[in-house]
């Protein structure tokens, strides 16, 4: 049986080929309408999709969900789009940045830009991404994972382990995780490693010491509501690994507020190093994170438009300061 070509899905709808192509490229200037009727078309006559050329990448959009374009957010956010806007550059390609909140029309925001490919970092509601995968467009998801989609992460899991080990190495008994909603991927990884490196220690996990902080907006007030439930508990903690470096700051503050010492009274570690970690005082602990290299890392598996998802993961390392070890 010869193979159905463009020609053949062209005669069936009463289109141009020309038409026929930009559709099942999904490339602009046409309807949804006429979109649908090719896309059927094709899948009815039993086009082979895998023969479409693909395109040229000239244009990507940088998404970014409205809960992380905040100030807490953005000294991790802001060097991951650093990072894709330069390997753009190093390829002539114009990346757009998108804020996109959960109740925006994603799909009409696209069209605006124009993009070739998707570049989403960081948290987006299963929705969200399942409209944009409807799109056909290549789309990687950076700090995220889903089955089905391309992705680029930090080892969460090593690193959440690396920071626990660290605490316990330091001879810290009652170790306590400020946490963020699990349904986010990097935070539920995090907490994996944290757990297992407790329980390869055979030290004793104790639910009390794992809070998540409240999403009171944006704002100190959850971090702070957090501290004060693990500082009032019977047996307080000696130690609090923080999912990220801003909930840790805040966490040190609080505490420095109260009348506590640093690490003598609790030790602190966080995530990501960003550059207020190492400014800090005393300077925290963290678990370094190559930012730059995500976005990087992001732009180049768009280039490869690989035809299975991908899933690439890149090392992170512990960076020991004074906000953990006494000596």
């Amino acid at each position: 049986m010869s193979q159905v070509t463009l020609r053949d899905i062209a005669e069936h709808t009463g289109l141009s080929i020309g038409t026929v192509s930009r559709a099942l490229k999904n490339q602009a200037g046409m309807t949804e309408q006429t979109r649908a009727l090719v896309r059927d078309a094709a899948l009815r006559l039993g086009y082979n999709f895998g023969q479409l050329k693909k395109g040229r990448i000239r244009r990507i959009a940088f998404l970014l969900h409205s809960q992380h374009n905040t100030l807490a957010s953005s000294p991790f956010f802001s060097p991951v789009l650093h990072g894709a806007e330069e390997a753009c550059r190093r390829e002539g390609i114009a990346l757009s940045f998108i804020a996109v909140g959960p109740a925006e029309p994603v799909l009409g925001l696209i069209r605006l830009h124009q993009p070739d490919a998707i570049l989403c970092a960081g948290f987006f509601e299963p929705e969200v991404l399942n409209v944009l995968h409807q799109i056909g467009k290549p789309i990687v998801l950076v700090d995220m994972h889903r089955p089905n989609f391309t992705s680029v992460n930090p080892d969460h899991v090593r690193g959440g382990y690396l920071a626990a080990q660290h605490l316990i190495r330091c001879g810290r008994k009652r170790i306590a995780m400020l946490s963020g909603s699990l349904a986010h991927y990097s935070i539920q990884q995090r907490n994996r490693g944290f757990r297992q490196a407790l329980f390869d220690a055979k030290v004793h996990a104790d639910p009390d010491l794992e809070v998540i902080v409240p999403a009171l907006g944006e704002g100190d007030d959850g971090v702070i509501e957090a501290m004060q439930t693990l500082l009032s508990l019977p047996k307080r903690p000696d130690a609090a690994f923080c999912y990220n470096d801003s909930t840790a700051l805040v966490a040190m503050k609080y505490c420095l507020a109260e009348g506590m010492k640093i690490p003598h009274d609790v030790a602190i570690v966080g995530f990501d190093d960003i550059d207020a970690a190492a400014a800090a005082i005393p300077p925290l602990s963290t678990v370094r994170v190559d930012k730059p290299a995500l976005g990087r890392a992001g732009v180049e598996l768009l280039l490869q438009q690989a035809e299975s998802p991908t899933k690439i993961t890149l090392p992170v390392e512990l960076i020991v300061r004074e906000s953990s070890c006494d000596d």
